[in-house]
Order: structure tokens, then sequence, then C-alpha cells
């Protein structure tokens, strides 16, 4: 593994780290609002071969459903 690799993974696993501790205080309807905004951000990046509207829509569906679950 050469150095920019290296790099690359110590910085994406202290942005997990960030990105992870900032949830610690929110509600389970907002941690589901966000699981939510993200797992539709992945889903409709791959249904629509990487395009920024399909990543955006499925973000925003996500998010809606996430948040309406357990309501």
């Amino acid at each position: 593994m050469n150095k920019i690799q290296k790099l690359a993974l110590n910085a994406a696993a202290l942005t997990v780290l960030c990105v992870l501790s900032g949830c610690a205080g929110m509600s389970a309807r907002d941690k589901n609002t966000a699981i939510g905004a993200g797992v539709g951000a992945v889903g409709g990046s791959v249904l629509t071969g990487g395009s920024a509207a399909g990543t955006v829509g499925g973000a925003a569906v996500g998010g809606v459903i996430g948040n309406t679950i357990n309501r």
C-alpha cells in the first residue's frame, strides 16, 4: 500500500468517526431520517448510474421515508 492510499484510508476513517460522533445527541427519529437519506442517496446513485440528480432525489425520498418510520 503506497503513501497516498494510506493517507486516503486514514482520512476516510477520521471522517466516518467524526460523522458518527455527531449522531450521539440525535433522537431516534433524527437517526432514522439520516439513515434513510444515506441509503436513499446510495440507492439513487446506483440506479441512475451515478447522476447527481438521482443521488439527491434518492436522498430526499429516503429521508422522508426514514422520517415517517415509527411515527
